[in-house]
């Protein structure tokens, strides 16, 4: 039987942790960021197909890159976050199928076909969407605060980020030591009976 987590996880990781919009002059190591991916991999995907890309924005040069494409309210906090993680899809994530799913590599072939063009964006954009909460909840468990958010040009960043157009941004995260004394009061979450049925 797998070990069931404690309250004390439990908390780190859901109950008690927050999404940040100011954060503490702490560096986060790339160490430790190594230890991230190590983490967040694991979790898992359809086939396994993994196609979710980071870039992890850590120098001031790169946070000015960043910086035109960020929307008014997300300028400043991510700025001073220590990292801002650059969650994209990687659009020829099924090159890697061979590697990453071996009992059946073929199965790659299958997104390169025209009519499943957009089959294959949408197994990239979900698979990647996942793999964004897993380096959410992994951050957490290694002890760091997170602030996802959306208030981006997207364009922008892929323009600056990724020219090639192989990548595609889908989200931001920014990672580090949350400052506490910046945090709202933790907004209400819907009741069982209103998000969920069984059946």
């Amino acid at each position: 039987m797998p070990i069931l987590l404690n309250d004390e996880a439990l908390d780190t990781i859901f109950r008690k942790a927050r999404t940040h919009n100011g954060f503490l002059p702490q560096p986060v190591s790339d160490d430790l960021l190594h230890q991230l991916y190590n983490l967040y991999k694991l979790g898992p995907t359809s086939a396994n197909t993994s196609p979710m890309r980071v870039v992890f924005v850590k120098s001031q040069a790169a946070k000015e890159r960043l910086k035109p494409a960020l929307q008014g309210g997300n300028v400043d906090k991510t700025m001073a976050a220590p990292v801002c993680a650059i969650v994209a899809d990687d659009m020829r994530f099924y090159e890697f199928v061979p590697k990453l799913f071996p009992q059946m590599p073929q199965f790659g072939e299958m997104f390169k076909k025209p009519d499943m063009e957009e089959f294959a964006k949408r197994h990239c954009f979900r698979n990647s969407t996942l793999q964004g909460a897993y380096l959410i909840i992994a951050a957490r468990a290694l002890g760091l605060d997170t602030g996802p958010m959306s208030g981006f040009d997207n364009a922008l960043v892929d323009a600056e980020f990724f020219p090639d157009g192989r990548w595609k941004s889908n989200f931001l995260i920014n990672l580090g030591y949350g400052d506490a004394e910046k945090l709202h009061p933790r907004n209400p979450r819907l009741e069982f009976d209103e998000a969920c049925k069984i059946i």
